[in-house]
């Protein structure tokens, strides 16, 4: 959907025939351009119509070979032209019921994936140009506009062109096709690599790959073997081939890539027309679709691949995308890091780490054994962790934020969370290679069957953002985001010391605060609690609200005070929770932090899901985001009475509400 919801559906409905669409969101102005709006009218915007006699969206359909565009674009281009190779997937970004005859209205609209959702994405046809020609992407045919068409879209969605500037080709083909990418360094790639690749060609898995370059004069550099550096390619196939040598056979895999931008070729070891292509049967060139045209396309051999490139990108594609028997299942969960809740920071902040998001996976079921690695047993698990909505903030200077993942073994039946305790005394199963400040980290591994837990994180604690995680498996898995289920249970805490002589100290303080009518009301409670707690916790004011909510929690007769045994229950109670808080408080700061109160909270017997631990921090923190004393004593009185409540309430209606629902509300009443 557009950002003002407007859809193709009604620009044609609300069309008007005697002008074309322009689109009021992205308008053919500088700053759609660049965001600074630094191009000072440098460009013409112009429709197809205006460039050639007879555009198309497609003329001849889509292929692989279509798109050319300019330097510092070449990732998106690479995504194109992967996109370019599976006709399905092209009608999904690109449908096919639009075009320049039938009620053509000067607009066009295009489908990209984003964190899990398909959006839709409505232009009008005004495309850049200078002297007449296309800036950025376009087709080798001079009027084929899908490609153009196409980055406009996705410029707009982003923000502008200048968004689009510099990325990794993972990127497009995520948002053209919802897969998931990995990403393999070929410096010290897996042992299994050339496996993963011949799997990935089965499986219609889109690969691209680089040369890495090092400083900015490499980039666009021509090595003398004909590849370019700093520029992305495209694999468009993966082969085992026979070679005939000498009267013996001899298997090789070879790799078929292609450079969709300067269109220049490798002139090592397979190349166009080469020695080597007569080891191969005739029927074998044939069944392999080898042509010698100089289109950008080449082979080169597993062993030089590994050796000339620097990157490899996989993208793995979700089920009924394309016609292949052999598809991932696929789980996708959405979260967030939010500060002082749920953003704990990587493992090096033990303290916090606990707190952060824990994804819940159960492998099932083994890969089917491999003719081609059949050594390797076990399941195997993609697992891409991508932050979302970065690229279109980029103009107000926020950037990526760090990110990776940890995967521990679940070592019993539990179902509450894992507590710091557990990361304490277990080692890590695997984890991300590092952290990195990529839109998506992204990891491979093989593991016998078994429960997981998978824990997102930031590399340093409170970085707030939102991420979608997720889990790709050959065979059967299944996931969910770990929680507590709310709910009071019982638990022994340390009872104050209690006897006769305490009780009649009580009972003379008691007597001496509440006065002629023998009771305390809110105003007087609130004077006790000053007093008794002062000299324990520096700053504690007790507020009116916290007294009211500690008076109504056991207030049974409705009078607004307590007599003396309501008030000994109270009193009671809050030495319990003094002692809870004192005992949590490991900093001695006097106050909580949020870990700190689950953990209390936990110790009293409050087990709570994450959506109402959310609400408690955001409902008790002050400013700084701790919780002082008597926001604690407010929260637990709080909870304990809310609780109670529901439960007669469920008793009266022979049914259960919505705890977590009841509590949430609760909290701000």
């Amino acid at each position: 959907m557009s950002r003002t919801g407007v859809t193709y559906r009604d620009v044609k409905r609300n069309h008007n025939s005697s002008r074309l669409y322009e689109d009021p969101e992205f308008p053919a102005v500088d700053s759609s351009i660049n965001y600074s709006g630094r191009n000072s009218g440098r460009f013409a915007w112009k429709r197809p119509k205006e460039l050639c006699q007879d555009p198309k969206l497609f003329v001849g359909g889509a292929s692989r070979f279509d798109v050319q565009g300019q330097l510092g674009n070449s990732w998106f281009v690479a995504g194109l032209a992967a996109l370019g190779q599976v006709a399905s997937l092209v009608n999904r970004v690109c449908p096919d019921d639009q075009d320049f005859d039938r009620n053509y209205c000067g607009a066009f609209y295009f489908k990209f994936w984003q964190y899990g959702k398909w959006v839709e994405v409505v232009v009008d046809d005004r495309l850049p140009t200078l002297d007449g020609k296309l800036v950025f992407a376009h087709s080798s045919e001079k009027n084929e506009f899908w490609s153009a068409l196409l980055e406009k879209a996705y410029a707009k969605l982003h923000g502008s062109y200048e968004a689009l500037k510099g990325g990794d080709t993972i990127e497009a083909m995520e948002d053209f096709t919802g897969g998931v990418c990995e990403l393999h360094k070929l410096k010290d790639p897996p042992e299994n690599l050339s496996v993963l690749m011949l799997q990935g060609n089965q499986r219609a898995s889109l690969m691209a790959c680089s040369i890495d370059a090092n400083r900015a004069t490499e980039k666009e550099a021509k090595l003398p073997n004909g590849l370019i550096m700093g520029h992305a390619y495209i694999i468009t196939a993966v082969k085992k081939v026979t070679l005939r040598l000498h009267g013996s056979s001899q298997r090789v895999v070879l790799v078929r890539i292609l450079d969709p931008v300067d269109k220049s070729e490798w002139s090592g070891r397979w190349s166009d027309r080469s020695r080597e292509w007569s080891s191969v049967s005739e029927s074998e060139r044939r069944d392999m679709g080898l042509t010698f045209d100089a289109d950008g396309e080449f082979w080169m051999e597993y062993s030089d691949f590994i050796r000339e490139y620097s990157r490899l990108e996989m993208c793995h594609l979700g089920p009924g995308i394309t016609s292949s028997r052999k598809e991932w299942v696929t789980n996708e969960i959405e979260g967030s890091w939010r500060r002082k809740i749920t953003a704990g920071g990587s493992l090096n902040f033990i303290n916090t780490f606990h707190l952060n998001p824990q994804i819940e996976v159960r492998l099932t079921e083994e890969d089917d054994e491999d003719e081609d690695d059949p050594a390797a047993k076990g399941c195997t698990l993609v697992i891409g962790l991508m932050q979302k909505n970065r690229r279109k903030q980029k103009e107000m200077g926020i950037e990526n934020l760090t990110i990776g993942f940890s995967i521990y073994e679940y070592k019993d039946d539990r179902t509450t969370l894992l507590d710091k305790s557990f990361f304490q005394n277990n080692s890590l199963k695997v984890r991300s290679d590092s952290f990195l400040n990529t839109r998506e980290m992204t990891g491979r591994f093989k593991l016998p069957r078994g429960r997981y837990c998978i824990i997102p994180s930031t590399f340093e604690p409170n970085k707030e953002g939102e991420f979608l995680i997720r889990i790709f498996t050959i065979k059967t898995s299944s996931s969910t985001t770990a929680d507590e289920q709310t709910e009071l249970v019982t638990t022994e805490l340390e009872k104050p010391r209690s006897d006769d002589a305490v009780t009649a100290r009580l009972h003379e303080t008691f007597e001496k605060i509440a006065g002629a009518d023998g009771e305390l009301d809110v105003y007087e409670l609130r004077d006790v609690l000053i007093a008794a707690y002062k000299n324990e916790f520096e700053g504690s004011e007790f507020s009116t609200d916290t007294c009211r909510a500690i008076l109504a929690a056991v207030d049974v007769d409705v009078s607004g005070k307590l007599g003396f045994d309501e008030f000994k229950e109270v009193w009671s109670n809050l030495r319990q929770w003094k002692g809870v808080f004192k005992k949590y408080d490991q900093d001695n700061s006097g106050n909580f932090n949020s870990y700190e109160l689950r953990r209390a909270l936990s110790k009293i017997g409050f087990r709570v899901s994450n959506q109402l631990f959310r609400t408690l921090v955001l409902r008790y923190s002050n400013i700084e985001g701790v919780i002082t004393f008597d926001d604690f004593l407010a929260c637990v009185v709080k909870l304990k009475h809310l609780m109670e409540c529901n439960f007669q309430l469920a008793m009266r209606r022979g049914d259960a509400y919505s705890l977590d629902e009841f509590l949430t509300v609760g909290m701000y009443s």
